[in-house]
């Protein structure tokens, strides 16, 4: 079964998804974050969606549940790298992706969950 790798960088977990998702990767990605992040005690969790070329409202609900999950294992979710015709088609489809924090690229996720206040251009859509 093919499998998103999932780096432990000090105390934030990085999901880099260099694939299409499919709806049971996407599962099993939420699944193995939340057991790591738990396990690790880690206060963020990035997942690089730099490479996705599609978000439909499945992985968009997989996404906001993997941040809200995490936010209750005391740490923050950045989905960082989003293109731009990913962003405007959440958008056509009226999704919002309530509890998760946005960065442009992976630095600045790092950036977000680091000592740095919080860069330009950055989105949180829950207001922290």
């Amino acid at each position: 079964m093919e499998r998103v790798a999932i780096l432990d960088l000090q105390d934030v977990l990085l999901a880099t998804i260099q694939t299409q998702l499919t709806d049971q990767l996407a599962l099993t990605l939420q699944e193995e974050l939340l057991e790591r992040a738990a396990a690790t005690g880690a206060r963020g969790v990035i997942i690089d969606i730099s490479a996705v070329e599609v978000v439909d409202s499945f992985l968009a609900r997989v996404l906001t549940e993997i941040a809200l999950s995490v936010r209750l294992l005391a740490a923050r979710t950045v989905v960082a790298g989003m293109r731009p015709p990913v962003a405007a088609t959440l958008v056509e489809m009226g999704l919002d992706l309530p509890g998760v924090t946005t960065a442009r690229s992976l630095p600045h996720a790092l950036d977000l969950l680091g000592a740095a206040p919080a860069a330009p251009g950055a989105h949180d859509q829950d207001g922290r």
